[in-house]
């Protein structure tokens, strides 16, 4: 593991931005090992009075969050990125690599997310995720074919990968937390687990940012008050099921959506992707499989963030997630296997008919 060394830091900012930095200070971080410094230098013509970058420290000399185990000439960050660029998706610039010394120097984007800005801009909120999920519909086309030797083409969610992430709820939301399945009900869920795994692997499969939601995604607005939307945090992308990353986004842990706001840009991206009715019932049926299957997943992490990465500030999103797990296997009552993992879930839990909260 590296040591974060802020003379280094200084020095990279200072070759960045032609003068030694007046500030340098630590950016609020995710659930990642990454640290992020914000370098600013005094310069009045500059918008709000300053310039800056960001850096980006990995502590790790061969993270697997960065290489996913391969040894590869540039960091899958970089190799993404530069991907996303060429297909004209919107993606941050990188100002300089020092990769040997675990930086990269990056554009500044600000500190708006997605998130942020709805908070203070509510009432943009149809806007901007009709716009994410345009920007994806484009993604996809732009992104059907990828390089032979791409990173992305050589990693995807497999039935196992997607296994793991569905025993990740069983392990750290339940188990963790003292709470077992009784014999009975951990056969069904045994049962159930693999088959969601290898249905959802099954599924139409293209490219996956992964972690497509409202905190990595940066808003840049325009001199009009317009909002171009930025994606960040997408090192691990990979081939998976085409409704991945609108289940990440419109089943934003950190987020709460009506129904119909949900169901009304499920069908902006139908409509964009040129869906046939018979697809679009399709569409809706993926989304609500690879719900079940992406938050139990984001549950569990939840829990193992705290305990194993000593970070409890996911841990306020647990519930609400395991609810839009809830509200999902409630649409799914006519499948056997989801209709059998609610029942486990339910007696597990402790569901009551009248709990379910608006997921």
């Amino acid at each position: 593991m590296r040591e974060l060394d802020l003379d280094l830091a200084r020095d990279l900012a200072t070759r960045a931005l032609g003068a030694p930095p007046t500030s340098l200070d630590r950016m609020p971080g995710g659930a990642s090992t990454r640290i992020y410094l914000r370098a600013s230098v005094d310069e009045p013509a500059s918008p709000g009075g300053r310039r800056s970058v960001v850096l980006m420290f990995v502590p790790d000399a061969r993270p697997d969050e960065v290489t996913s185990g391969a040894a590869r000439e540039r960091w899958p960050f970089l190799e993404v990125r530069d991907l996303l660029a060429s297909r004209g998706v919107g993606v941050l610039s990188v100002v300089a690599e020092h990769c040997e010394q675990g930086y990269l120097v990056l554009e500044d984007l600000g500190d708006e997310t997605l998130a942020v800005f709805l908070g203070r801009e509510p009432a943009r909120k149809e806007e901007l995720y009709r716009r994410a999920v345009l920007d994806l519909a484009s993604a996809h086309e732009g992104l059907a074919q990828l390089p032979a030797d791409s990173v992305v083409a050589s990693r995807s969610f497999d039935e196992t990968l997607l296994h793991w992430e569905i025993e990740h709820f069983r392990e750290w939301a339940l188990e963790a937390r003292g709470i077992s399945l009784p014999p009975d009900d951990r056969a069904v869920w045994d049962r159930v687990a693999r088959s969601l795994a290898a249905r959802v692997a099954a599924m139409p499969s293209c490219f996956v940012h992964r972690d497509y939601q409202s905190r990595n995604l940066m808003v840049r607005r325009g001199p009009k008050d317009e909002a171009a939307l930025v994606w960040i945090d997408f090192q691990d992308a990979l081939l998976g099921p085409r409704v991945y990353d609108l289940v990440a986004l419109l089943g934003d842990s950190y987020q709460t959506f009506e129904p119909a706001f949900i169901d009304a840009r499920l069908e902006d991206f139908a409509s964009a992707r040129g869906l046939s009715t018979a697809e679009r019932a399709t569409l809706r049926r993926e989304f609500d499989l690879v719900t079940v299957q992406r938050k139990l997943k984001d549950a569990g992490r939840f829990v193992f963030i705290d305990r194993v990465k000593k970070n409890p500030d996911f841990l306020g999103f647990v519930e609400p997630t395991i609810d839009k797990v809830r509200a999902a296997l409630a649409r799914l009552r006519d499948d056997e296997d989801m209709l059998a993992l609610e029942e486990v879930l339910g007696r597990t839990l402790g569901w009551r008919p009248d709990r379910l909260q608006q997921a």
